[in-house]
């Protein structure tokens, strides 16, 4: 059995991907530490809490000791590291909690690997040799698009807010500890993510939460800023891939080929709503959106480019938003009986 460090996954992403995970690979144990911040959630893994391949340890990520004890308690053999402040408003309100978790927290954990895993830079211990490091990172590192265009691998970092500096710092950690000491790291950045448990807070959670309840539902500014939608699961299958099969030193962008303005989100949330689960006092939930002052640093647009990801690795999005948010709609649906 190969036992694998799992960070941050009682939140969103990291939750859909220790159930899909622990049900592909029966050779796998998953140790998961998550400090369970206001994002991190058991109930997200209650079908995984009774599977002896499962391990969960309340901890943060910047507490090196804890690290370290994972480590040699545990044989840790490959790390994924989902482990992140992630909400762009939270992050204007509050930088430094971002640049705590993200970037001293990523370091501390790359750097108890890198000791525990190697002799001396580009030289593994015997028993270590196929350990990888796994970074997962975001599409807001690159900072804002045009109305053309695509983010790629090779284009250059300028992240806009705390939250994506701080994630673009940690990603320069991470390519740092690849060239300095050799170690076998790969990154993913992804677009925006959608699907069951998601955080109360973010967008698409935030429509179906306010109309089912009739309150406003908020837009920022125009409602014209620009998202690439990419479905959990479909994010979850690309980190497997990657993880397995990606080049070390190599970043790989996982993103949905679904943009949408946040109008659009709005407007298809609303209608499968009223199709769905219709309004006793409205004509239509559309009736609740409410444009609000736009928010500080608010990217106009972001759009993946997945080509690498899908011809060097064969990956595909199961998904399109289409399919993917009646999905998602049915499941907050369903959580609200």
């Amino acid at each position: 059995m190969t036992n694998i460090l799992l960070t941050g996954t009682a939140g969103f992403i990291g939750s859909n991907f220790v159930a899909y995970f622990l049900d592909k690979y029966e050779d796998y144990n998953l140790i998961n530490l998550d400090l369970l911040t206001y994002a991190g959630n058991l109930d997200n893994l209650a079908e995984c809490k009774d599977n002896p391949r499962y391990k969960f340890i309340k901890g943060d990520v910047c507490n090196r000791e804890l690290v370290e004890f994972i480590f040699n308690e545990y044989n840790i053999q490959g790390v994924i590291h989902f482990a992140a402040e992630s909400h762009v408003d939270n992050s204007i309100k509050n930088p430094g909690i971002f640049v705590q978790t993200n970037v001293n927290g990523t370091f501390a954990l790359i750097d108890v690997a890198y000791k525990y895993w190697m002799d001396k830079p580009f030289q593994y211990k015997s028993k270590y040799q196929d350990c990888r490091f796994h970074h997962i990172s975001t599409d807001e590192v690159y900072g804002t698009l045009g109305e053309k265009g695509l983010f790629t691998e090779l284009t250059p970092y300028a992240p806009n807010s705390p939250y994506s500096a701080s994630k673009a710092s940690s990603d320069m950690i991470i390519r740092a500890y690849n060239e300095t000491y050799g170690m076998n790291t790969v990154i993913t950045n992804c677009s925006n993510n959608y699907g069951p448990k998601q955080h109360d807070e973010k967008l698409i959670p935030t429509i179906i939460r306010k109309a089912l309840s009739g309150e406003s539902i908020p837009v920022y500014g125009d409602g014209k800023n620009i998202r690439d939608w990419l479905y959990v699961l479909d994010h979850c299958k690309g980190i497997d891939i990657v993880y397995h099969n990606g080049k070390t030193a190599n970043t790989y962008n996982i993103g949905g080929r679904n943009e949408r303005t946040n109008l659009q989100i709005v407007d298809s949330i609303c209608t499968i709503l009223d199709e769905k689960a219709p309004s006793k006092t409205l004509s239509s939930y559309k009736d609740l959106i409410t444009f609000v002052e736009d928010r500080a640093g608010h990217d106009r647009r972001y759009a993946i480019d997945a080509t690498k990801l899908e011809e060097d690795l064969g990956w595909k999005a199961n998904e399109n938003f289409d399919t993917g948010i009646i999905l998602t709609v049915d499941w907050y649906l369903e959580k609200q009986k």
